[in-house]
């Protein structure tokens, strides 16, 4: 068995260094373990390091060294292959879906031990147009905050978290809703909308619990499709959103499970895929059960 470390250089900023990283790797492994280190160059070259390592056959464990991001990258390279698993080594911001074991559980993930000695467990994933996501993709505001997050946060005398702030700001006073067609199995609705989410998991957006009792090995996906809304009504909604308290939201949230979706939109939108953004006109949410080796400190539940 190989341990193989992919650790995301632009993660966690300077709280977590990549020397600092593959330092603590070091001082945790034994002489007898076979691994490596691998600090990513460039975006998904993570996959491309997983898939090339899997082909030299036996059993692999990727450690994704880094945020929700790096954990993404590494499900991309690993789902579907039989002999790899992947966790997550937390070394990144938001670090959201490990969230869903708890606080005090999700500090486990930090153990690094802990985790080369876990157990794995078979999970969900969402392919989203192509991409897989083990966690929570959405489209409309959420996702459009999201992505403009960085771009605020670059602009000096701004940076960190008040980026979020602008950004909510800026999409705020551009609109809410937008035009979606969207389509299930059982019906069709054209209308306006605020957001669409696919829950896999339990949290994003730095500890959003939208839909608290998902679960990612139940081959189902939780849909909340949200809208419209006013600019007043968005700001009294988002907390009970936030909270995971939707069936308190009436008619401005549809709450449905089930294997697929569709959306059709009349301009490019941003697709949120685990933090990672798309654009796409047609976006396409479709269950992919048990394609993800997940390891996980001994012991855990949901």
């Amino acid at each position: 068995m190989k341990h193989l470390f992919i650790i995301n250089p632009a993660a966690g900023g300077k709280r977590n260094r990549p020397e600092d990283t593959a330092a603590l790797i070091r001082g945790t492994v034994t002489a007898d373990e076979d691994y490596e280190i691998y600090v990513t160059k460039e975006p998904m070259d993570a996959c491309e390091k997983i898939r090339a390592e899997a082909a030299n056959g036996g059993e692999l464990r990727v450690y994704a060294c880094g945020g929700d991001g790096t954990l993404n990258e590494c499900v991309n390279g690993a789902v579907g292959l039989p002999c790899v698993s992947v966790t997550h080594f937390p070394r990144g911001t938001g670090n959201d879906f490990i969230k869903m074991f708890g606080k005090e559980n999700a500090a486990r993930f930090s153990d690094l031990r802990s985790l080369m000695d876990g157990e794995i467990r078979r999970l969900d994933a969402i392919d989203c147009c192509g991409r897989y996501g083990i966690n929570i993709c959405s489209v409309g505001i959420d996702a459009r905050i999201g992505a403009d997050v960085h771009k605020y946060s670059a602009i000096p005398l701004i940076g960190g978290a008040t980026g979020y702030v602008v950004s909510l700001a800026a999409n705020l006073l551009r609109g809410i809703n937008r035009h979606f067609i969207v389509k299930t199995p059982e019906r069709t609705v054209d209308g306006r909308f605020a957001l669409v989410c696919a829950c896999n998991g339990r949290f994003y957006g730095g500890g959003f619990n939208p839909v608290p009792d998902a679960v990612p090995d139940d081959g189902l996906i939780d849909f909340l499709a949200v809208g419209p809304v006013s600019r007043l009504q968005f700001l009294h909604f988002v907390g009970k959103y936030a909270a995971g308290r939707y069936r308190e939201l009436g008619d401005l949230v549809t709450h449905l499970r089930g294997t697929e979706m569709e959306i059709d939109a009349d301009e490019e939108l941003r697709v949120n895929v685990d933090g990672e953004v798309l654009r796409e006109k047609h976006v396409s949410f479709r269950m992919a059960p048990g394609t993800v080796d997940f390891i996980l400190p001994k012991g855990l539940e949901f």
